[in-house]
């Protein structure tokens, strides 16, 4: 699953995390995303920021059709309990509880608060974006 800073690079520019974006989007047999409403609802709260309004328009889409084309590749799950781990950021730990949720394998994040989790937390592998991308290309070659 990915944080919401990696969400919002993949979307508006084309970094590492865009790159990322384009390669879990090429292997869906083998790659699932996940979110929750949570997730979801800060992400379309910082796409709607001034700042977003420039690369967004260089794409031709709005705030709202990014968030629509996001969240329908992915997977939502409803957590039910939110685990207080990240005192500095509570907002963290949402990220924490719909990847218990989803049972997933990795957190991909540029967050130094769940970056300090690495390299696991729970038995979820925390990685940054060139982290993934590494990753997926392994799945890749060993296919």
């Amino acid at each position: 699953m990915l944080d919401t800073n990696v969400a919002v690079s993949a979307l508006a520019w084309r970094g590492m995390p865009y790159r990322l974006l384009q390669a879990i989007r090429h292997q869906p047999e083998t790659v699932q995303l996940y979110s929750s409403e949570a997730l979801l609802a800060e992400l379309a709260g910082v796409l709607a920021r001034p700042h977003l309004r420039k690369p967004l328009a260089a794409i031709d889409r709005t705030p709202a059709e990014v968030l629509t084309d996001y969240a329908a590749s992915m997977e939502i799950v409803a957590p039910t309990e939110i685990p207080r781990v990240i005192v500095n950021d509570p907002d963290d730990d949402h990220v924490l509880a719909c990847a218990l949720t989803a049972r997933a394998e990795a957190i991909v994040s540029g967050d130094r608060h769940l970056l300090a989790l690495q390299p696991q937390w729970r038995d979820i592998d925390i990685l940054t974006a060139a982290q993934a991308v590494e990753r997926i290309e392994q799945l890749r070659r060993e296919r």
